[in-house]
């Protein structure tokens, strides 16, 4: 919803200081400008990324748009999952886990806490840490290591999509010279006509450079901005159950563990000390 204020603020600002001057909206409207530069934008997405890519692009931006994000809420269930987790692991041993991390969709503990469940990364990095302590295949002093590189690669796939967008914003003044000029062209081959259609295609032209950095340094950028930052705050979310899975597996006890996770949250994520503890005593019962 940000996003869509946002770029609702651009325009009006644009748009309004042009019509303020003297201006007349309706002269910017020129197809021929924006099919030059949207679709030069958009091939040169399709040549530089392979399709992954642009489908994760286009999910980021799907999510941002529908102002996705990990919320204070979504901590909470996070929270109250790995405690539960690691209560019934100190209780019955990991053994006793199983069942949970092989099937999370139908675990008793998880589906309780449905902003976790959903998030599938972190759904995935949780089971699939906890599955190789299950089975032995893992010493706890080994489990660091393991997640440092899970993370690596997650950090990395969300990044792909930023970067894409950012080299894509930066073309964009690039291509509204190509539609400024071939504008030129036009009005080069009129040049004997009338002095208002010489007028009009000399503004067409214009247009296309305006267009251009408009659409980089207005939306585009922007967006990768958001995008990266969308991309932090999710890091930050999967860092923490690799804290606290890292910690318990050492030793540390349940809720420890999970404070350990809580320590690492930005202010306004994190919940206060006896909030957090009534939080996981009522989750306890």
């Amino acid at each position: 919803m940000t996003i869509i204020i946002g770029s609702i603020v651009v325009l009006v600002s644009v748009l309004g200081g042009f019509m303020i001057a003297g201006g007349n909206p309706a002269g910017l409207i020129q197809p021929s400008e924006f099919v030059v530069i949207i679709g030069a934008g958009v091939g040169a997405m399709i040549i530089m990324a392979p399709k992954k890519v642009l489908m994760d692009t286009i999910g980021q931006t799907l999510g941002a748009l529908k102002g996705g994000g990990v919320t204070r809420a979504g901590y909470d269930d996070l929270f109250k999952a790995l405690y539960e987790v690691f209560m019934l692991a100190r209780r019955n041993g990991m053994i006793a886990l199983e069942d949970h991390v092989s099937n999370p969709n139908g675990s008793s503990i998880f589906t309780k806490y449905p902003l976790f469940l959903k998030n599938h990364h972190a759904v995935e990095l949780l089971c699939s840490s906890i599955r190789p302590l299950v089975d032995g295949r893992v010493k706890p002093d080994q489990l660091g290591a393991l997640l440092d590189a899970e993370l690596n690669s997650y950090e990395e796939e969300h990044h792909q999509p930023v970067e894409l967008l950012t080299k894509v914003g930066d073309s964009m003044p690039g291509f509204g010279i190509v539609a400024a000029v071939l504008g030129i062209v036009n009005t080069m081959s009129a040049i004997n006509g009338p002095i208002d259609e010489i007028g009009h295609h000399v503004a067409a032209a214009l247009v296309g450079t305006f267009l251009g950095i408009l659409i980089a340094y207005g939306f585009i950028s922007p967006l990768a901005g958001k995008l990266t930052l969308l991309g932090q705050a999710e890091m930050c979310y999967l860092r923490s159950i690799s804290s606290s899975l890292i910690g318990f597996a050492n030793g540390a006890p349940p809720m420890m563990a999970v404070e350990i996770a809580r320590r690492s949250l930005p202010s306004d994520m994190k919940p206060g000390s006896e909030e957090f503890e009534q939080m996981l005593k009522a989750a306890a019962k």
